[in-house]
């Protein structure tokens, strides 16, 4: 038989379950706004009914509810999709940055970047191709040649703070990433503490997510849950956080890089020493956009190449318009000579021959202790115009000092103009002349095998034009009368830094791989924004907190609430008749 209670139990449970109810719909509402919060529901299930006999037999009757657990509602495989794609997601975020910084350093459109330098550099050659002997235009050379120079530097120097700067954003990363998983570790302790006797921890789990969602941002990374909750995040094949133990991520010891004048880092293991690197995420992007900026540092050192290497051998070819003009020897076997200074470089250092070595990708900077300028003994012959014409060889020869090969930034920090030209006076060095080779002429009216170096008039540009046609002329447009000799090795001019096309054709090629590359970034970017949309909205549907559907379930329960108090009290009522009024008749 029942006992005579057995109903209040029952309603007493229902006040509880929906009092349970109602303080979950409260803690939804309150944390609606809360980041990393999973909406919250309690998972009843009605109570061990009691056989109770009838006329036919037993019966089961329904002792009421009870709540079995608080469930979060949470799609994991919604949060393995995010943490996926949110790791690709910032990598092009970062990426995307790092060509806008990249877009400002060589920003060309309000004229004062390095494609109008180059431009006016150009053009005060092709002035002084028209009037090689006035002083202005050889000013004019000179200084836009100067700003040129600081324009390629200014540039070089931006890309490196910049990369030093992407350093310095890396190990705020690193910390980060260890203040990450120290907090991952903490709360799986506490989910395994909390969980052991068979609760759900709930709002520790969204904590935990939420430290997960925040690493995704730094790399690439799988999670593993194991049976006691705690999670095992590997990234890259290595078990950053593994339970209750972590790994710990830290910058080298800088090791400098002279190529690019700077301290590269790479990123280790501090507890083993062995190295990380990084599948995907912001420390992915700052590695790789890193080796970018040096892409580029090493752009601007071929432009700088070529004018160490071939602008300097064409300049070497011309005269200046100091000294006699005219037929102004010497004869091989004369000594003296009175004629204008020719064969000296327009940048670098007049000691220094400057040749390009394809093979290693250098210029190699070889510095005499007492070099000799002077015309070769070699020479070549072309018939123009049924006359043969002579072109002198400028041999430089000497007691080698030092060589050094000059790659990346210490092509650009040797690239200045040569301080002959910027001394008192230098200006009538600047080598607008052509040279070439008279054979002496015997009295009788034969060619004698002696020969004299020979400038034209002072007004000559030729070789002014030869080197303003540099800037726009491929390898293949460039005389190949234009060689010097080094020590008896002659130069070629068609060995360039920046390969067979023109300066200017370089610098619009890298500009434009720059903007294709930056479009590219934005376009791949806004495409996985989109994508990270839908999966926010994906996991939303299911762990968002409604206010709708929250109000409604809190009319619901309150209801429940209501009723089961109701029948609570009619039953209290029914009791109390029964315990103090029956059975009174006749007292």
């Amino acid at each position: 038989m029942r006992s005579t209670f057995s109903g209040l139990n029952t309603m007493v449970r229902g006040v509880f379950a929906n009092q349970l109810s109602l303080d979950t719909v409260g803690h939804n509402i309150t944390n609606a706004s809360t980041e990393g919060y999973s909406r919250q529901s309690v998972n009843q299930a009605a109570t061990r009914a009691q056989e109770v006999p009838s006329l036919y037999g037993n019966v089961l009757v329904g002792s009421g509810v009870d709540a079995m657990s608080l469930q979060r509602a949470r799609n994991i495989y919604a949060d393995k999709q995010y943490w996926a794609e949110t790791s690709t997601h910032e990598y092009y975020k970062a990426e995307q940055v790092n060509y806008d910084k990249l877009e400002a350093i060589f920003d060309d459109s309000d004229d004062t970047g390095i494609k109008n330098a180059v431009d006016e550099f150009y053009k005060a050659w092709s002035s002084l191709s028209k009037d090689a002997s006035a002083d202005s235009t050889r000013v004019t050379v000179i200084e836009k040649g100067n700003i040129f120079v600081d324009k390629m530097s200014t540039a070089a120097s931006q890309l490196q703070e910049q990369i030093t700067a992407q350093y310095d954003d890396i190990r705020v990363h690193l910390s980060t990433i260890n203040d990450i998983n120290d907090q991952i570790v903490e709360l799986n302790k506490n989910i395994m503490g909390a969980e052991a006797v068979g609760a759900s921890a709930n709002d520790l789990r969204d904590q935990r997510d939420l430290l997960v969602d925040k690493l995704s941002t730094y790399m690439n990374l799988n999670v593993y849950e194991d049976d006691k909750g705690m999670y095992t995040i590997v990234s890259n094949g290595i078990s950053m956080v593994n339970g209750i133990n972590k790994l710990t991520l830290e910058m080298s010891d800088p090791y400098a890089n002279a190529d690019y004048g700077l301290n590269d880092y790479t990123i280790q293991i501090k507890e083993s020493g062995i190295a990380f690197i990084p599948q995907n995420g912001a420390l992915k992007a700052e590695l790789d956009t890193i080796a970018e900026d040096k892409g580029y540092i090493d752009k601007l050192a071929d432009m700088a190449a070529f004018m160490m290497t071939t602008f300097n051998t064409m300049h070497q070819q011309g005269a200046g318009i100091d000294g006699t003009d005219g037929n102004i020897g010497p004869y091989q076997n004369n000594t003296s000579y009175t004629g204008p200074t020719y064969g000296i470089n327009f940048f670098g250092d007049n000691n220094t021959v400057y040749t390009w070595d394809n093979t290693n990708h250098c210029v190699v900077a070889t510095e005499y202790t007492d070099a000799t300028i002077q015309r070769s003994l070699d020479y070549t012959t072309a018939v123009v115009n049924g006359t043969t014409v002579y072109t002198p060889r400028v041999n430089i020869s000497g007691t080698v000092n030092t060589t050094t090969n000059l790659k990346g930034i210490n092509i650009l920090n040797a690239m200045g103009i040569n301080s002959k030209l910027t001394a008192t006076g230098g200006t009538s060095l600047v080598a607008a002349r052509k040279l070439s080779v008279e054979q002496k002429v015997s009295d009788t009216g034969a060619y004698e095998n002696d020969y004299q170096v020979r400038a034209d008039g002072t007004k000559d540009g030729t070789n002014a034009v030869n080197l303003s046609s540099l800037f726009n002329l491929a390898s293949q447009n460039v005389s190949s009368t234009a060689t010097v000799k080094y020590n008896g090795t002659t130069v070629d001019m068609n060995s360039r830094s920046i390969n067979d096309i023109s300066l200017n054709a370089y610098y619009q090629s890298v500009m434009s791989q720059l903007g294709t590359d930056a479009a590219s970034v934005d376009t791949k970017e806004s495409a996985q924004d989109d994508l990270i949309t839908q999966i926010v909205n994906w996991r939303s549907s299911t762990s968002g907190v409604d206010w709708n559907e929250e109000l409604t379930n809190m009319i619901t329960f309150q209801k429940g609430y209501s009723a089961c108090s109701r029948c609570l009290t009619t039953m209290d009522e029914m009791l109390d008749r029964l315990i103090n009024s029956t059975g009174v008749v006749g007292r």
